[in-house]
């Protein structure tokens, strides 16, 4: 019989757990905090078929709470155990990781810092993720230092993506626009459309990506789900954030070249930053018969949309903005 998931558990290869109702198998081996239930850590959890019984392993723990709202989540196809099995940190190692300090950078951390953050704080299993090259870009020709760097930022970003969608989960939309974590090809009813492409829609989304996070598009017609642009390059994810809303309360305004966010005369929708911190807005763009979502800067000299590989520069654009 599958053991019920608990906080405070070092899980290892293989494990498996029930919660709320489900069967969990470890995408990531950790050893689970309170705020880190499988139904909001779709990098560590893997939701399976509730017909399928293979693969159980015991572990007891507490079952309750509300059950998730139809986002059934899967280990991702391409992922690879990492050729070392990191260990999960001892319980009574385990640091305690504030809301302030997630938004330095690696490199502000002092080294005692750094030290006790890779043994207790959960860097080892973001490294075992960037092992995996899950969502990560080019992390294998980085230094020691950066791929740590790399980590540290990723994983401070999906801790606050999955408090976003938990706290989506829990009260529903705030405000007309509203980014909430998503896996793979299963497209939110309310997520914002910006149009048609061929015979499916695009949809606007968001994912880390070398220390910042970029802005892209999302459809149930790509083979993992989103994908965004960064280094002329297009980039495949399967799991990112979609944003959400109602259109009642945004409208589309037009811009060209450099954007200039005090010349829009409304304020934008924020996707995102560079790694340098420049802000990223939503923008869309015209470009072979269908209007493509995408980002805009006061750096960048238009909207950069992802298509066939690349990235596309279109000068004339519109820009996502609060009524």
């Amino acid at each position: 019989m599958t053991g019920y998931w608990e906080p405070g558990t070092a899980y290892g290869q293989g494990d498996v757990v029930e919660y709320q109702g489900h069967r969990y198998k470890i995408v990531i081996p950790h050893t689970s905090q309170s705020d880190w239930a499988p139904t909001v850590t779709p990098n560590l959890w893997g939701r399976l078929d509730d017909h399928d019984q293979g693969g159980q392993e015991q572990h007891h723990g507490h079952h309750g709470g509300q059950q998730g709202q139809g986002y059934q989540q899967q280990q991702p196809a391409n992922y690879q155990p990492p050729p070392q099995a990191y260990p999960s940190p001892p319980q009574d190692q385990k640091v305690d990781i504030h809301h302030e300090e997630r938004k330095k950078k690696w490199w502000d951390l002092d080294d005692d810092r750094k030290k006790q953050l890779e043994i207790g704080g959960g860097l080892l299993a973001g490294l075992a993720a960037a092992a995996g090259g899950y969502a990560l870009y080019k992390h294998h020709e980085k230094s020691e230092d950066e791929k740590k760097a790399d980590a540290w930022a990723l994983q401070n970003w999906m801790h606050e993506a999955e408090a976003r969608l938990n706290d989506y989960r829990q009260y529903g939309l705030r405000g007309p626009a509203q980014w909430i974590l998503n896996r793979g090809t299963n497209i939110p009813n309310n997520a914002i459309l910006v149009g048609p492409e061929k015979e499916w829609n695009l949809y606007i989304c968001r994912a880390y990506c070398d220390g910042g996070i970029q802005v892209g598009k999302a459809s149930d017609a790509f083979k993992k789900g989103a994908v965004i642009g960064y280094k002329n390059e297009e980039v495949h994810l399967d799991t990112y954030e979609i944003l959400v809303g109602d259109m009642r309360g945004l409208h589309w305004v037009d811009a060209s070249g450099r954007l200039n966010v005090n010349s829009l005369g409304a304020r934008p929708v924020e996707g995102g930053h560079e790694n340098d911190g420049t802000p990223l807005y939503v923008a869309c763009a015209p470009h072979k018969d269908a209007v493509h979502p995408g980002k805009a800067s006061e750096k960048l000299d238009g909207a950069y949309i992802p298509y066939d590989d690349k990235e596309k520069c279109i000068k004339n654009y519109r820009v996502l903005c609060y009524n």
